[in-house]
């Protein structure tokens, strides 16, 4: 159905896209693979008619085609999920669903809009979900099955999905499968773009690989290993994915004596001590966000009592918390993890301009010191500094939102989804950047809604299920089954 030959893209001198190719069968699921930076975004952004490509040939039912447009490839039959939302907040659920899409001509009646959209929402597992409401009331997660219902209303014959899964829990992931799987069913190309390896052999038929902006051949999903596309991407072995957990902790940081806030429905009792990983697991609306949040003050406690190194904490503000040396990395990057058409010394030093100005003057030398401590610590190439770093990789991004912090020598870190959007190898060096850090005494608390990072990272698991803490192990003694009865633990009892 779909073939993308001899594709050619470049920025300036720089050569990012270098003859690739690609060919996707009506009904299949092609992974396409790769580090960050390695040119995926920019291939299919290209075929979503969103970038031109500066030379190649794009084929779709073996006739050439011409897409220099979004509209030219909606007109072709190619329908795009980004990877950065693109729901706008300020409209309704149904609006969102047919965003740009003229066909369904002048609709007056908000109502009408809403029965028109919710078989598209059902589809994805958004049932729940008022058509009418606003987009800005739901979390991440739901704006993200937001935009799959988008793709599924605009019946595309070629379906591109970049990392569509990257913000979800499991259970969500479990939807957004099963529309794939349906749309595949119909007779759909999917080019399905992800970081997440279990489903690439659960949901795919074959894999393209791009490296260093040049492709391999297609492989066979059910021929490989996990071990085998690994080193395809990377050109090399990965080792050891996550580093040795602590072996020494410290004395109790962080104390929370049944402590209460938004999106809590009973009270939280939890301890933390020094160099130690505490792992929040839970699906969307768990309560597991919510906690890191009222710890982060971004939102405020209602009831109980927290200590810091001995100290009552109560933050308002997150100004409150920061000034406690307790500091957050939110989940959602682009929006208020990184300053996007900043550049990246600007990024790193945001956090930290008192400590590096003099009568509030900036001094060149003590940034240009502060930076490059960050970047060492967290395997930043200086050659970005001239960059902005809203143009840097998911990963090299994600390098930047948590470093910034890491200057301020902060007692906590608080983190939500910590590799989102991240490649694998890049996980690997951010998983050993956290663990170095808690080596050094740091305390780090961390939700996630992968499996597998919390299992991995953590030194100790909370599981969260409906506004409630369910359980706190050892991350030793858990597994992936009884990380998933926790989290889900209502379903079973219905």
């Amino acid at each position: 159905m779909l073939k993308m030959t001899d594709i050619i893209k470049s920025y300036g001198p720089t050569l990012v896209l270098d003859k690739v190719n690609l060919a996707v069968e009506a009904g299949q699921v092609m992974a396409l693979m790769g580090e960050n930076g390695a040119g995926k975004s920019t291939l299919v952004k290209i075929l979503a008619g969103i970038e031109p490509a500066d030379g190649g040939q794009i084929e779709i039912d073996g006739r050439a085609v011409a897409i220099r447009s979004p509209a030219q490839a909606r007109a072709a039959g190619v329908g795009y999920v980004a990877q950065e939302l693109s729901i706008i907040d300020s409209l309704s659920v149904a609006e969102n669903v047919f965003l740009g899409d003229a066909s369904i001509g002048v609709i007056r009646s908000a109502s009408r809009l809403a029965e028109l959209a919710r078989p598209y929402l059902v589809q994805v597992g958004l049932g729940h979900v008022d058509p009418m409401a606003l987009a800005e009331d739901y979390s991440v997660a739901e704006r993200q099955l937001m935009e799959i219902a988008r793709l599924l209303s605009r019946k595309a014959r070629i379906a591109i999905l970049d990392e569509p899964t990257a913000a979800l829990s499991e259970t969500e992931i479990l939807r957004v499968k099963a529309a794939v799987r349906a749309i595949a069913a119909e007779g759909c190309a999917v080019i399905y773009v992800t970081h997440r390896m279990p489903e690439v052999f659960d949901l795919t038929q074959r894999v393209t690989v791009l490296r260093n902006g040049k492709s391999y051949p297609a492989l066979d999903t059910a021929t490989l290993t996990i071990d085998a596309l690994i080193e395809t991407m990377l050109g090399r072995q990965l080792g050891q994915m996550f580093p040795p957990r602590a072996k020494h902790l410290g004395d109790v940081n962080l104390n929370l004596d049944r402590c209460l806030a938004s999106g809590l429905k009973s009270p939280v009792s939890i301890s933390l001590r020094r160099g130690e990983i505490l792992a929040l697991a839970g699906q969307v609306g768990s309560g597991a966000s919510s906690l890191l949040r009222m710890l982060a003050g971004v939102t405020p406690i209602q009831s109980g009592q927290i200590a810091l190194a001995g100290r009552p904490y109560a933050p308002k503000t997150i100004a409150d918390a920061i000034a406690e040396s307790v500091v957050y990395c939110s989940e959602d990057r682009k929006r208020d993890g990184i300053f996007a058409v900043r550049s990246v010394p600007e990024n790193l030093s945001a956090p930290a301009l008192g400590a590096i100005s003099r009568f509030q003057i900036l001094s060149p030398g003590r940034e240009r010191s502060h930076i490059r401590s960050i970047a060492a610590k967290f395997g930043l190439d200086e050659r970005y500094f001239s960059r902005l770093a809203g143009n840097l990789s998911g990963g090299n991004q994600q390098k930047v939102a948590l470093g910034k912090w890491i200057g301020l020598d902060p007692k906590v870190l608080l983190v939500e989804e910590p590799t989102r959007g991240v490649d694998v190898g890049a996980r690997a060096e951010i998983y050993g950047n956290l663990r170095a850090l808690a080596d050094e005494g740091m305390s780090i608390i961390f939700a996630s809604s992968d499996t597998q990072e919390v299992l991995g990272l953590a030194d100790r698991i909370a599981t969260f299920f409906h506004g409630e803490l369910v359980r706190v192990v050892e991350a030793e003694t858990a597994t992936a089954e009884s990380l998933t009865r926790d989290v889900t633990r209502a379903h079973e009892a219905a």
